[in-house]
């Protein structure tokens, strides 16, 4: 047993544990624990009991609890009567406790917080950007985390790669921490108290889980039962994984163009089974006619919105507006492109006189721009392509590539689409060449 005698003040405690002051003030403030003994004269005096029990807390922490969480769980464990430091192992002097993490500044500021985050994960300090979370769950929900740390974080590092202020090992290091945390806090929640069931997952070919698993969290954290499915899943699988289920809603989330489409293929098949189906994510909030093109319920443009939406659908409060159809035109360019698209890309790197980059990003650059021309197509506006020139533009700009190379590659795509469809093309040819036309008017000024 440690012993509970009071005998060490505020400063010996945040020296072992690693906390910060104004953290372990708000945990005896809003949960008792610690409950310290005080002086005469006001101050904490906590006992080596505190000091271990501090340590739990932070050690459920670390796992994926939330800091209300874990008080949940001692609470429980103390009223089964089980002492939930039984099982510690007992140090004899303070010298032997265990390193005590990094000591934070005591600047808690929700937004502060998401900075020292956004920091420690590019300087790929694993121990920094974890205490960092510890401390944000310890203060603030577990919601107000989420949106406003991870979610907001990612998307700021998101935005310094894009400008090319941060790199891809950089991002993909944050993204690993913030998907290792909410997987943590999902296996953590609290079983459903309601008896209505969400499926939750990406179509096929999106990667990005990001957003579907936090908005999985969201939906279990208020008691929904939820079956979240991850990443790239095709349609057929969706609707096999709902049969003999008695799923109310399927919700589908896609951030890229050509994932548009697939999810858009996907809630096709679900709705001809009568399946719910409502849908976001970010394409849907850069192209805002794209929604009408698929059938099921537009969630809106963050999952506040996204959140207010779906309890509206479960509680049959709205109804699914009819979608749209892309028209002749692009349909028949749609179903021209995709029968000739192989002889297209291998015209078009016979074509393509050598630039400042390899042949390997040539054929990525040639195939990128391919899937979102047939995806735009599909959707039934292929002005929706052009928002992705940009990622063309990034790979060139990483080469250090002169600015006429991108529009010399999109002039040959051109022809090699000409060669192959010909009139059937229009619609790509006449956003190429509107393209092109945009392209030099800003290589002027």
């Amino acid at each position: 047993m440690y012993s509970t005698t009071p005998t060490f003040n505020l400063k010996v405690v945040l020296k072992e544990t690693g906390l910060a002051a104004d953290t372990l003030r708000a945990w005896e403030r809003r949960y008792g624990l610690p409950s310290p003994n005080r002086t005469a004269g006001g101050h904490r005096l906590y006992s080596q009991r505190d000091i271990e029990t501090i340590k739990w807390l932070m050690k459920r922490q670390s796992e994926g609890l939330s800091i209300s969480r874990a008080v949940d769980l001692w609470n429980e464990q103390v009223a089964s009567g089980t002492d939930p430091l039984a099982g510690s192992t007992q140090q004899t002097s303070l010298g032997t406790l265990s390193v005590p993490v990094q000591y934070q500044a005591p600047d808690t500021t929700i937004d502060t917080l998401r900075t020292r985050w956004i920091e420690a994960c590019l300087e790929f300090n694993e121990s920094a950007a974890e205490q960092v979370l510890n401390q944000a769950f310890s203060m603030f929900p577990v919601e107000a985390v989420c949106l406003d740390v991870l979610q907001k974080g990612m998307s700021e590092i998101g935005e310094r790669w894009y400008q090319n202020r941060a790199n891809v090992q950089q991002e993909h290091f944050a993204s690993a921490l913030a998907m290792r945390r909410l997987d943590a806090l999902l296996s953590a929640s609290p079983a459903p108290t309601r008896n209505q069931t969400v499926v939750v997952g990406c179509p096929a070919e999106e990667w990005h889980t990001f957003t579907p698993l936090l908005l999985a969290l969201l939906l279990r954290r208020r008691g929904l039962n939820v079956i979240y499915l991850g990443a790239n899943v095709p349609s057929e699988q969706f609707s096999n994984a709902v049969q003999g289920l008695h799923v109310n809603l399927v919700i589908l989330v896609a951030q890229q163009l050509i994932t548009a489409a697939t999810l858009q293929r996907a809630a096709l098949v679900l709705s001809n089974k009568d399946i719910p189906v409502a849908f976001g994510g970010r394409i849907f909030s850069i192209h805002a006619e794209l929604p009408k093109y698929i059938p099921g319920y537009f969630l809106g443009h963050n999952l506040h919105e996204a959140i207010e939406h779906i309890e509206r659908i479960l509680s049959h409060k709205v109804k699914a507006p009819e979608s749209i159809v892309a028209s002749p035109s692009h349909t028949a360019a749609y179903q021209a492109f995709e029968s000739k698209r192989g002889h297209i890309e291998l015209t078009f790197k016979q074509l393509m006189e050598p630039l400042a980059i390899s042949p390997e990003n040539i054929k990525t650059g040639a195939r990128f721009l391919g899937e979102n021309i047939s995806a735009a197509l599909q959707l039934g506006d292929t002005s929706y392509v052009s928002a992705e020139v940009d990622w063309l533009k990034v790979l060139l700009r990483s080469y250090a590539a002169d600015p006429e190379h991108l529009i010399h590659f999109m002039e040959t795509y051109s022809e090699a689409v000409n060669r192959h469809i010909n009139g059937q093309g229009r619609p790509i040819f006449e956003w190429l060449s509107a393209e092109v036309n945009k392209l030099r008017a800003h290589n002027e000024t």
